[in-house]
C-alpha cells in the first residue's frame, strides 16, 4: 500500500511570526525591552485584542519584513546591539517558519537606566 501525499498551502499568521521576533529580541543582550507606541496602545484598548508591542511584520507566502521598536539599556553600544538583534531575529524566525526574512529594520525609541540611577535623577528633578 503507498500513501500519496496531499500539497497545499501553508500560511503563517502575521502575529505568529511577530511573537517569534519579539521573543528573539528579548533574549538578546542589552535590549530592555520593546517599545509600543501610542497607536498601538489606542488598538488594544479599542479591540481589546492583544496587539505585539513594538513589532510590525509583512509576512508573503515565501517572505517576511519585520520591523522592531526598542529600548536598549544604557551603556551598550547601541549599533553592535542591533546588529546581533537583526541576526538573532532572523534567525529564529527563518529556523521557524521556514519564510525568508528580506529585512530587519530596528528604530531605537528609548535607553533605559538601572533603577536606581532612575531614582537619582528623579529625587534632582
Amino acid at each position: 500500500m503507498t500513501e500519496e501525499l496531499q500539497t497545499g498551502i501553508i500560511r503563517i499568521a502575521d502575529d505568529v511570526v511577530a511573537t517569534i521576533a519579539g521573543l528573539a529580541a528579548l533574549e538578546t543582550p542589552g535590549i530592555a525591552g520593546m517599545s509600543g507606541g501610542i497607536s498601538e496602545g489606542l488598538a488594544k484598548r479599542l479591540s481589546g485584542k492583544n496587539v505585539q508591542k513594538g513589532i510590525s511584520v509583512e509576512v508573503g507566502q515565501l517572505e517576511a519584513a519585520i520591523d522592531l521598536r526598542i529600548i536598549v539599556k544604557y551603556g551598550i553600544p547601541i549599533q553592535e546591539v542591533c546588529r546581533i538583534l537583526q541576526e538573532n531575529v532572523r534567525e529564529a524566525v527563518e529556523n521557524m517558519t521556514g519564510l525568508q526574512v528580506v529585512e530587519v529594520n530596528i528604530k531605537v525609541e528609548g535607553v533605559a537606566f538601572k533603577e536606581e540611577e532612575l531614582d537619582d535623577l528623579n529625587r534632582v528633578k
